[in-house]
């Protein structure tokens, strides 16, 4: 398989596909028809975008998940009845576009139910570009913007502690959010 492209979204609408990585596996806050295992390729998880909102404030930033591009990523793939379609894709871009840091874009994911099925996705991609993007950090700058970061969401370390536990609970593992969780 080759790398992802952004992709057309399909003229004849069987439903709304949406691509979680983060937050949005255990707490998407719409409603979905069907809730499956899925990779995305040409993008990996990562935690490299401040947050300044929902983690953490200008003044003392956070750190929340990106889709950063190359490699892979296993989340969880949602399928949105068709009537439901356009108030979702409202509900994410209010939740996701605070602060426009990220790229709304259509992917393909292969379907981890044994189908062998891909289908088209929403998928919220981090632009590189953006003030708020920090994929450069090391992992000692990160620990101490996941322990200073405090949000509309609550603590960082809360977000990261929970990103852990329910990857670990798909049996998906993520080096980089198991290192933080065991120094936080």
């Amino acid at each position: 398989m080759s790398a992802n492209p952004e992709i057309p979204y399909p003229p004849h609408d069987p439903g709304l596909w949406v691509f979680g990585y983060g937050s949005l596996m255990w707490n998407p806050g719409f409603a979905f028809e069907e809730r499956v295992p899925a990779r995305l390729l040409g993008a990996h998880r990562s935690l490299c975008v401040l947050s300044v909102h929902w983690r953490g404030t200008p003044e003392r930033p956070g750190l929340v998940l990106g889709l950063d591009r190359g490699g892979s990523c296993v989340g969880i793939a949602f399928r949105v009845a068709p009537e439901r379609s356009e108030q979702t894709l409202a509900y994410l871009r209010e939740r996701e576009q605070v602060t426009m840091i990220y790229r709304e874009s259509v992917r393909r994911v292969w379907l981890r139910d044994g189908s062998a099925r891909s289908v088209p996705a929403v998928a919220f991609l981090v632009d590189r570009s953006h003030a708020q993007y920090a994929g450069s950090l090391t992992h000692e700058q990160r620990l101490h913007h996941i322990r200073q970061g405090h949000g509309v969401g609550g603590p960082n370390r809360n977000y990261v502690l929970s990103t852990r536990d329910h990857l670990a609970e798909l049996g998906i593992r993520d080096g980089e959010v198991e290192w933080l969780a065991e120094r936080l």
